[in-house]
């Protein structure tokens, strides 16, 4: 184990949230003589971000030096657009579990709150038989291991931008001070460093930015995306497969803000034969749609004019699989046709979404899915967390959850490392990181992939035993209080 270095104090300027980026003036720019830290992070997504905050935030590890290098500029990723008729296409739907963590930290306290939606129930149903499951705390039975004492949860997942996350994270990591950051800057190379009568930084990585700076890691942290640099450095094996689906993801106003009324939102998910089409409750009448189809589809629907794709969305919800597959071969005429098939087709419109009435312009967009785990999170000073440590279907909503679950699982052990003594970047101080994410995440990603490959299926006796198992799941209270339990991190 190589020596533990004395870290000399760095000069720090604490500057408002509008100047983050400017701060990367601090590193040595000698390539001989690195600039040491005891946490570099690469990646500045709200898994890096949150990482980063809880370690400043914390008062074992609030004297660790750290950095930050994020290749885009981090001023662009901030919320600009308060209008409430104006909303980011990527949003994410965050557990009970991780905003009590971005509350522990003290993110939450500078999100945008007016743009934040709690929902308090799901509908989700077979798009081929209509069998339907409710989620709601209101039906479920009481969890047996919840102590008398404490209430029911009321709140299933609360709906924010991502931008509006990101924007909180970088005002309290301002707020809090003593990170390093570069940005906009890319990494260059990441080389094994070398021992010198000085010191040995034999095993430690060194990095070489591209404005020519270097950096030395007790522990280097990739949260740089499915693409790590920092994973291909340490040599970890990413496996997994392309779903050969497309996400397609747009910002949408309804025609009202629900039929449970402001105070009481749902979120609505139909299994198709393609996909799962979900539509996410926003503050008032807005929602946010996530339509998980084939590239050829995702290619039509985003070719198609507004009033033609917010039909075709509406009969997403409302007309058969083989209606949707007819629809899509339309060069064109979606609004009409769809008119004409929705007054010949029996749609009981409280069990589904409002209608959209308009779609938010330059928001339709689509993006690949795909499934990937890293084989471990954890080398020699390394660790992995979020999209660089795995990539799942977003049909659970599950994939920001599992970053932030990351990030607070690996503060957790920097702490205990730092409590106890121990070298922070070292495989066995490590350890207990990969033990509590790696399985849990696993799991996850399987049952994700199980549930897509399960409703693909159009015709056959699975169809009728999976029909058979939602109602049966639908019936049993405490059965589906277990699950939202576990689905809000408890």
């Amino acid at each position: 184990m190589p020596p533990r270095l004395q870290l000399s104090p760095v000069f720090r300027v604490h500057t408002l949230p509008s100047q983050i980026s400017c701060r990367r003036s601090y590193a040595s720019s000698s390539a001989t003589s690195p600039e040491i830290y005891d946490v570099v992070c690469v990646g500045g997504g709200p898994a890096g971000l949150s990482l980063l905050t809880a370690l400043r935030s914390s008062k074992l590890t609030s004297n660790l030096r750290i950095a930050l290098i994020e290749a885009q500029d981090l001023q662009k990723n901030r919320l600009r657009d308060p209008s409430p008729d104006a909303y980011s296409n990527r949003c994410s739907s965050l557990t009970p579990g991780s905003v009590r963590n971005l509350q522990e930290i003290g993110a939450w306290s500078y999100i945008h709150a007016s743009r934040v939606q709690p929902y308090q129930e799901m509908q989700v149903w077979d798009g081929i038989t209509d069998s339907r499951i409710s989620f709601d705390w209101t039906s479920a039975s009481p969890l047996p291991f919840t102590p008398r004492k404490l209430s029911q949860p009321t709140t299933i997942a609360t709906m924010v931008e991502n931008t509006n996350l990101t924007t909180a994270l970088l005002a309290r990591l301002s707020s809090l001070g003593g990170v390093d950051i570069f940005s906009p800057t890319k990494v260059s190379s990441i080389e094994l460093g070398s021992q010198t009568p000085d010191v040995d930084l034999s095993s430690w990585p060194i990095l070489t930015l591209s404005d020519g700076k270097s950096l030395a890691a007790r522990l280097l942290v990739g949260a740089d995306g499915a693409n790590s640099p920092v994973r291909t450095f340490a040599d970890i094996q990413s496996r997994g497969f392309d779903y050969n689906r497309h996400g397609v993801v747009a910002s949408l106003k309804l025609s009202g803000p629900g039929w449970g009324g402001p105070d009481h939102k749902t979120a609505y998910q139909r299994f198709l034969p393609t996909g799962p089409i979900a539509m996410l409750p926003l503050p008032g009448n807005m929602a946010t749609l996530v339509w998980s189809t084939t590239p050829e589809r995702a290619a039509k629907l985003k070719s198609l004019s507004a009033n033609d794709f917010i039909a075709m969305v509406n009969a997403g919800f409302r007309l058969s699989a083989v209606d949707l597959e007819y629809l899509h071969t339309l060069p064109s005429g979606q609004e009409e046709e769809v008119a004409w098939r929705e007054h010949h087709t029996p749609i009981k419109e409280k069990d589904i979404p409002m209608k959209v009435v308009h779609v938010q312009e330059n928001t339709v967009a689509s993006f690949p899915l795909r499934m990937r785990h890293a084989d471990t999170y954890t080398g020699e000073r390394i660790a992995l967390v979020g999209d660089a440590a795995h990539t799942i279907h977003p049909l659970a909503g599950q994939g920001l959850n599992q970053g932030q679950a990351d990030a607070a699982a690996l503060t957790r052990t920097i702490s205990a490392a730092v409590a106890t003594g121990q070298d922070i970047g070292s495989l066995l101080a490590l350890e207990p990181y990969n033990d509590e994410q790696y399985a849990a995440n696993n799991a996850m990603l399987g049952i994700c992939d199980k549930l897509h490959r399960l409703y693909s299926v159009e015709s056959g006796p699975l169809v009728g035993l999976r029909s058979l198992g939602l109602s049966a799941v639908d019936s049993m209270g405490w059965v589906k209080g277990l699950l939202m339990g576990r689905a809000a991190g408890g």
